[in-house]
């Protein structure tokens, strides 16, 4: 038995389960969200999921607001269920009353751990060793719907947060269409989260991703991963923004030739196979590739031909 399904999604991490949603029923919509102005040159452009419908030939809705005249429309649509993957608002009791079978909806991580908009990016900042995907029912909560199908995805300690999304989005396609083929089946058991166990987390804006020289090594090795692509990792360089594009932990003391010791954010010396050494809060941290603001991306050796005196000046101090 096919579903009538009402998708609703946004970025590049739904497009892998609209396809697979799309191949075994029957998608009578797919709502996401309004054109948005993007890039340096400010065009208008359709989110991932509005071009990949379009692909499908599925009809497309972008409204602004879920309200009744939507509602309306939807209902004209006789769907069975709502499949959520990051679609970006809040479905209301209204809204969600207009699919006979409720919704469901992907998370990527191992709820009741991670509630909120930023899970792939809190399991890599804060250094946890898996991660997961799970499909859970909507409820008028976020992300506290009862559980049907989860995942548990192992964490490297190397894997950026843009790494990781795209694992998320490859494994949670697979999954979700399971949930769908059991809930059509009648074969589809949830289990209660354990409130007890819940964590959660927030939105993320660019202010997150300026680093704290005075933190571990560690932690910002993990930030710099964490926020890949979004916010972003960044300090001052001499007035302008610069973005730590990858880094790694300096596992030996400083080369002799260093700029001597100093606050942290001091940029020690270069070091030709590891790349930058900056002085951090409790050791090094090697610089790898870098982002001067209105620049291209470049490897650290790149980097230094443009700024050869770069040893001994301070990041993120104003200059």
């Amino acid at each position: 038995m096919k579903l009538r399904v009402l998708f609703a999604g946004t970025p590049e991490m739904a497009v892998p389960s609209l396809r697979s949603v799309a191949a075994r029923h029957d998608v009578a919509g797919v709502l996401t969200n309004p054109d948005r102005e993007t890039g340096r040159g400010r065009k208008t452009a359709p989110s991932p999921v509005k071009t990949a419908a379009r692909e499908l030939g599925i009809p497309v809705f972008q409204p602004e607001k879920l309200d009744a005249a939507f509602r309306g429309i939807v209902r004209g649509l006789e769907p069975d269920i709502l499949a959520v993957v990051a679609y970006g608002r809040i479905f209301g009791p209204q809204f969600l009353a207009c699919f006979p079978r409720g919704g469901i909806n992907l998370h990527p991580s191992l709820l009741p751990r991670y509630r909120g908009p930023s899970p792939i990016n809190a399991a890599i900042l804060n250094g946890d060793g898996e991660t997961g995907i799970s499909v859970q029912r909507l409820a008028l909560r976020m992300d506290a719907g009862d559980i049907i199908l989860q995942e548990t995805l192992p964490l490297s300690g190397t894997e950026t947060a843009r790494e990781l999304t795209g694992v998320a989005a490859d494994r949670g396609a697979v999954l979700f269409a399971e949930a769908l083929d059991r809930i059509a089946a009648g074969t589809a058991a949830s289990t209660p989260q354990d409130e007890s166990k819940a964590t959660y987390c927030g939105l993320l804006g660019k202010e997150q991703g300026r680093i704290d020289w005075g933190a571990g090594t560690a932690v910002i090795e993990r930030m710099v991963r964490a926020f890949d692509p979004w916010p972003g990792a960044w300090t001052l360089f001499r007035g302008e923004s610069l973005r730590i594009m990858s880094s790694t932990v300096y596992p030996e003391k400083a080369p002799e030739n260093h700029a001597g010791p100093g606050k942290p954010g001091k940029v020690l010396g270069v070091d030709k196979r590891a790349g930058i050494l900056v002085q951090t809060g409790d050791g090094i941290l090697a610089l790898r590739e870098l982002q001067l603001q209105s620049k291209k991306a470049m490897d650290f050796a790149s980097f230094i031909n443009g700024v050869r005196d770069i040893s001994g000046c301070v990041l993120g101090d104003i200059q």
